[in-house]
């Protein structure tokens, strides 16, 4: 067998591709009407909104998602933390950090993409930016929102900026509740092709040579139905329509969330006026900062969520009045 043929066969059983009984690929990702409540731990409710996302939060009452309008039959009186992450994130990795938010006082809106929708945009990673913002639209709790983004989570927000300008309308408003945003090892377009294989093959390098390989041959010749969308989303997310102040946290020696490219976004949206805290270490693995530099790392998201999120920064001041 032809080893790119192997790679990407892998890359898109990692993806976890679903099927018709008639062997067609179900393109969507699946809504479930009455989620599957899991507990991670003594705190965390996680319940399934759609096959990209979860609901994790510390209130363990069900609740029900409409599959048309995306609405929940319960509605949240605690701010929420959108966590895009990297792929193919293991649960108790995505855990480690929703703790972070779940021990402030938020919720978190857990939301994944696989190499498979990453590969196929506009069947599969658009449609996951798509069900997150109309999400987000249609559960408005009149709190703030944060988001928290690693690695690809990028590109995922980018293909977001792509649904507002399409409907700004209905959807700028949900852009204008978030209140803060943390980049944590943001990769570009230009890195695609180097993280996309160390998510599908951490520990073999022979297979990442390969994926790599096929993943530049995919770019060249799936332009229109890829490469295309990957140069669109990096351009939005460069000009980013959410001008919540930004934490930048990544390390020179990571070749994913390449420090360049994240020093243009973060020259961008100071010229754009967006207020951004920029932290580089000099040695530490892609996403895994917060392993490396645990105390530096929730300090500066400390300070970053009690500067700029409303009952955090009241807290704050109730504290030190006492």
């Amino acid at each position: 067998m032809n080893p790119c043929r192997t790679a990407f066969s892998a890359a898109i059983n990692n993806g976890k591709k679903m099927m018709h009984s008639n062997g067609n690929a179900l393109i969507r990702p699946m809504l479930r009407c009455a989620p599957v409540a899991l507990i991670w731990d003594r705190n965390a409710h996680t319940q399934d909104i759609t096959k990209n996302m979860q609901f994790i939060s510390n209130d363990k009452t069900k609740i029900t998602t409409d599959p048309k309008t995306m609405k929940m039959d319960k509605q949240t009186s605690r701010p929420t933390c959108i966590m895009i992450n990297w792929l193919l994130a293991r649960q108790k990795h995505v855990m480690k950090y929703a703790n972070l938010y779940l021990g402030r006082g938020f919720d978190v809106l857990s939301v994944s993409c696989t190499p498979w929708q990453l590969m196929w945009p506009m069947k599969g990673s658009q449609l996951v930016a798509g069900d997150l913002i109309k999400f987000l639209a249609a559960n408005d709790n009149e709190q703030p929102l944060v988001i928290h983004g690693f690695s690809v989570g990028g590109y995922i927000w980018g293909e977001v900026c792509a649904h507002v300008i399409d409907n700004k309308d209905l959807y700028q408003p949900v852009l204008d509740r978030v209140a803060a945003q943390t980049w944590d090892s943001a990769a570009d377009v230009t890195e695609i092709t180097i993280g996309v294989p160390a998510a599908v093959f951490p520990k073999n390098k022979i297979m990442q040579k390969t994926l790599k390989a096929y993943m530049e041959y995919h770019m060249k010749t799936f332009h229109a139905a890829a490469t295309v969308h990957y140069i669109r989303s990096s351009q939005l997310f460069h000009t980013n329509l959410c001008h919540a102040p930004a934490l930048f946290l990544l390390s020179a020696s990571d070749p994913v969330g390449d420090e360049r490219s994240n020093r243009a976004v973060y020259d961008s949206w100071l010229k754009m006026g967006v207020n951004c805290t920029w932290q580089c270490w000099d040695r530490s693995p892609h996403v895994q900062h917060y392993t490396k530099h645990r105390e530096e790392y929730e300090a500066l998201l400390t300070a970053h969520l009690q500067r700029n999120v409303p009952h955090l920064r009241a807290a704050e001041h109730a504290r030190a009045a006492a």
